[in-house]
């Protein structure tokens, strides 16, 4: 009876691991879902995580019970090898050599400014004054509760050439760079506060196509982001918290249903540029298994999946744990170190940073 047992146990958990790799597998595969046609289908990547959880505790569960058996689940990670790269690659650190330029991209969520005393230095700004990088992609950037006078006293310093674009009164892109901007250009597509600017800058005997993106949000607002921590923490009770999950998931799918169309005309403005020199950067305010990530990066080079380690959690604030920030590039570039520095706290984002070196 008790061999009986055992073996009945030893095939649940086997069915239950092999159920699990296989959701796995069509949640990491998720990405190539256009929300456009099925909103609530294409988000279920952010729950990517959760099956690689599950599976880790697979693994536990097979060394318990009968150590041979941690074959399926290792087999299950190795049939997920795509999305899980994109979704926490693991790179060798490499060095970065001479002649590579500094990207950043960092929404500055307005500087920060409500949290900045007149009179005193803005943590931000002396944030990117030291890091004195080479081309800087700022989302957010509107100096407005910081004042605008105080950004440029800090950052003109540094950048002889920079474009800001705006849309509406608070939401604006600027791109600051130490190589010459020759012209602009707006990537159209329909929204109310988010925008994709595309800079010709001449960078050596080369022209190089610069976009920066600021993609649209989830459009939560604070109250519902504090609600959304409370529910993680499992602080709501029963009838509240499946009330906060509907809204979450219906906010969710209406912003990727937006977000679609914006990162098709992303992706065609690239696609059109084909064989350009293109260094692209920003706040996707999607998640790395989505289809907005997936269909920008077609015909780049995802900089973070090249050479960047671990989940590289961009967005930090309410308990969205998420990396939605992005420096990709063409093949005319080859990129080392991105990461995301966690160094800097004081906007609900994290800057990313990555070093590329035009190939021969």
């Amino acid at each position: 009876m008790l061999k009986q047992l055992k073996h009945f146990t030893l095939h649940a958990i086997a069915g239950a691991n092999i159920a699990t790799i296989v959701l796995m597998l069509l949640v990491g595969y998720s990405d190539r879902i256009n929300p456009a046609e099925h909103n609530y289908l294409a988000i279920v990547g952010l729950a990517f995580p959760i099956f690689l959880v599950l599976n880790m505790g697979f693994i536990i569960l097979w060394v318990i019970f009968k150590p041979r058996g941690v074959l399926i689940p290792m087999l299950g990670y190795l049939v997920c090898y795509g999305p899980i790269r994109i979704y926490m690659p693991l790179n060798s650190d490499t060095k970065v050599p001479k002649g590579a330029i500094k990207v950043i991209s960092y929404n500055v969520w307005s500087f920060a400014g409500w949290e900045t005393p007149p009179g005193t230095d803005n943590a931000i700004l002396s944030y990117l004054h030291d890091q004195k990088a080479d081309i800087l992609c700022l989302q957010e950037s509107s100096g407005n509760e910081l004042g605008q006078a105080r950004v440029d006293a800090v950052l003109d310093t540094l950048y002889q050439y920079k474009d800001t674009a705006c849309v509406g009164s608070s939401h604006s892109l600027t791109t600051y760079s130490k190589f010459p901007i020759l012209s602009r250009e707006h990537i159209r597509y329909p929204s109310v506060g988010n925008m994709s600017m595309a800079y010709q800058l001449k960078i050596g005997r080369d022209t190089v196509i610069v976009i920066n993106n600021h993609l649209e949000s989830t459009g939560f607002s604070a109250e519902e982001k504090e609600q959304f921590g409370t529910l993680v923490r499992g602080e709501l009770k029963v009838d509240k918290a499946k009330s906060e999950s509907r809204l979450i998931i219906n906010k969710l799918a209406a912003a990727s249903r937006k977000r679609a169309p914006q990162a098709d005309a992303v992706a065609r403005y690239v696609s059109k540029h084909n064989g350009r020199s293109i260094i692209l950067c920003g706040d996707f305010n999607d998640s790395p298994i989505s289809y907005t990530r997936h269909k920008i990066a077609e015909n780049l080079t995802d900089c973070y999946v090249k050479t960047g380690n671990g989940p590289g959690i961009s967005y930090h604030h309410s308990r969205f744990w998420v990396r939605i920030d992005n420096i990709m590039c063409s093949a005319h570039w080859q990129p080392y170190a991105c990461k995301v520095d966690k160094s800097i706290k004081m906007s609900d984002h994290y800057p990313i940073i990555c070093w590329l070196k035009r190939k021969p």
